[in-house]
C-alpha cells in the first residue's frame, strides 16, 4: 500500500516544479498539515513526510517555508561543481567544457530581492515556528542549492562573480530547533550557505559547501551539535565555520579549504572540540576564539597557511597581518594539544614589513594549556597560475624551501596569565613572561 506521506515534486498536481519548485513544496507542506491535524492518535498522529526531488534542474522563485516537524526533503545527488572556475574561464572556452552548471537534484535560487531586504528573505528554505515544543527532526539530504551568480557589490571587483555577494541563503532556520540533520548536500554560489539560530543536537555531516560567502553559521546560542566530515570553503569576506554562544559543539574530520576569512571562528563558545580537521588558509586568523571562549579542545588538526596562487584572487586578503596569529585565543582554560602547523610564505609578503609571523597567540584569559604542537615554517615562493586546480595542487606539493622561516610559535600577551606552554617551540620561538606562565621548551639538537 502506497504511503500518503511520500511525495515526488514531479508528480504533485499543484504548480510546475521546473518553473517554481518553491510553490510545489509549499503546497505539499500545506497538504501534510491539512491531513496530520491530531497530535495523539493511537500513540502517534503527526509522523511528518518525505518530499523527493529527482535529478533535474528546478528553479525556485517562491521561498519554501517550513513550520512542521519530521519533514525530510531529499534528492539524488549533491551535484556540486565549481562555478568559480567556470566564471573565471573565458566564455570563448565554455563550448568545450563537458558541463557548465552544477547537477544532481539541483535547486536554482531565483528569489527576487530588493536592495534592502532582510537577510532571511533571500533564503531558499526558511524554517520558523514559535511555541512548544521546538520544531524538530527536519532533514535536508542529497540535493544541491545553487545561488547561480554573485553580483556587483561596490568593491570595485572587475568580475562580479568573484564578490561572494548576492543576498541568497540556502537554509535559514530562525527559531529554536532540535535534532535537525543536513547531510549529503551541495551548496554553491550563495552568500550564506547554512544559517541556523538556537540549534540543539544539530548534525551537519558529509556535505560539500563551497564557493559561498559564508558556509556554516550557528548564531544566537546552541548546544550539543556536530559539524563532521564536510568539504568546506568560504569566500574571503566570510566564515567557513562560525559558532556563537555555543556549548558542546564537535567539529571533526572536516576538510576546510581557502579562501574564507577564517576557517573556524568561535564567538563565546565553551566546552567544545576542534579535532582531526585539515585546515588550509591564505591568511592569518585561521582559527579564532573571541569573547571569552573557554574550556575548548583543539587537537590533532593540520593547519596550513600559504599564499593565494590563483590569478583572479591575487592581492586579496582578510585584512589581518602576520602578528595576529594562525590560532588566536581569547579565553580561559583552553587546551591546544598535538596540532601540526605548516606555514609556507614569502618573506616579501609579510605584514607588517620585517615582522616575525606568529603561529599561536594568546591575547587574554588564564589557564590555557598549549602542548606538543609541531610548527614547520619555511620561506616558499609559490607559482602563480590561471588554472585554479593546477595552481592549488602545485602549491600543496611544493616542499622545497629556500630557507627556514623565523616565526614566533607561541606569543602570550601580558594580559594573559597562568598559562602552560610545553614542547611547542624553543626558548627563542616562544615569547611570554615566564614568571607568570609555565614554560618548557621543545628540545633542540645540541642543546
Amino acid at each position: 500500500m502506497a504511503s500518503k506521506n511520500y511525495y515526488d515534486v514531479t508528480e504533485w498536481p499543484v504548480g510546475n516544479p521546473y518553473e517554481d519548485i518553491g510553490e510545489v513544496i509549499n503546497s505539499i507542506i500545506a497538504d501534510i498539515k491539512s491531513r496530520q491535524t491530531d497530535t495523539d492518535v493511537n500513540k502517534g498522529g503527526k509522523p511528518g513526510a518525505v518530499i523527493y526531488i529527482p535529478p533535474g534542474d528546478y528553479h525556485l522563485g517562491s521561498q519554501v517555508v517550513i513550520d512542521i516537524s519530521y519533514l525530510k526533503i531529499m534528492g539524488s545527488g549533491h551535484g556540486f561543481t565549481s562555478s568559480s572556475i567556470r566564471f573565471n574561464t573565458s566564455e570563448n572556452e565554455w563550448a568545450d567544457l563537458h558541463e557548465l552548471w552544477p547537477g544532481g537534484s539541483r535547486i536554482l535560487v531565483d528569489i527576487p530581492l530588493a536592495v534592502n531586504d532582510e537577510e532571511y528573505k533571500g533564503a531558499a528554505f526558511y524554517v520558523e515556528r514559535s511555541g512548544n515544543p521546538r520544531i524538530s527532526s527536519v532533514e535536508f539530504s542529497d540535493f544541491c542549492i545553487d545561488g547561480l551568480h554573485f553580483i556587483e557589490d561596490g568593491s570595485g571587483e572587475t568580475n562580479p562573480e568573484n564578490t561572494y555577494t548576492n543576498g541568497k541563503t540556502g537554509i535559514y532556520v530562525a527559531s529554536a530547533c532540535d535534532s535537525f540533520r543536513i547531510t549529503g548536500m551541495g551548496f554553491v554560489y550563495l552568500e550564506h550557505g547554512i544559517t541556523i539560530y538556537h540549534a540543539d543536537a544539530l548534525t551537519i555531516h558529509d556535505n560539500f559547501i563551497a564557493e559561498c560567502g559564508n558556509c556554516i553559521e550557528l548564531r544566537g546560542w546552541g548546544q550539543a551539535s556536530k559539524i563532521t566530515d564536510n568539504l568546506i570553503g568560504a569566500g574571503f569576506k566570510g566564515y567557513s565555520i562560525y559558532a556563537q554562544n555555543f556549548g558542546g559543539l564537535l567539529i571533526t574530520a572536516n576538510n576546510v579549504f581557502p579562501r574564507g576569512a577564517s576557517s573556524i571562528y568561535f564567538d563565546g563558545v565553551t566546552r567544545s572540540s576542534i579535532t582531526n580537521n585539515r585546515l588550509h588558509s591564505f591568511y592569518p586568523g585561521m582559527v579564532v576564539f573571541r569573547e571569552n571562549c573557554s574550556e575548548n579542545l583543539v587537537s590533532s588538526n593540520h593547519f596550513l597557511r600559504d599564499h593565494e596562487p590563483w590569478t583572479p584572487f591575487l592581492g586579496i586578503d582578510n585584512g589581518l597581518d602576520d602578528l595576529y596569529g594562525l590560532l588566536y585565543i581569547s579565553g580561559n582554560n583552553n587546551s591546544v594539544i598535538a596540532n601540526h602547523f605548516s606555514e609556507g610564505i614569502n618573506t616579501q609578503n609579510i605584514k607588517p614589513v620585517g615582522a616575525t609571523p606568529v603561529i599561536i597567540r594568546i591575547v587574554s584569559g588564564n589557564g590555557n594549556y598549549i602542548s606538543n604542537n609541531h610548527v614547520v615554517a619555511t620561506e616558499v615562493h609559490a607559482k602563480i597560475s590561471d588554472s585554479c586546480f593546477s595552481a592549488q595542487v602545485d602549491a600543496l606539493l611544493t616542499t622545497e624551501a629556500a630557507e627556514p622561516l623565523t616565526v614566533t610559535t607561541v606569543l602570550v600577551e601580558k594580559e594573559s596569565l597562568q598559562n602552560t606552554i610545553l614542547d611547542s617551540g624553543s626558548d627563542v620561538q616562544v615569547v611570554m613572561d615566564k614568571t607568570v606562565n609555565v614554560f618548557r621548551a621543545t628540545p633542540t639538537p645540541g642543546a
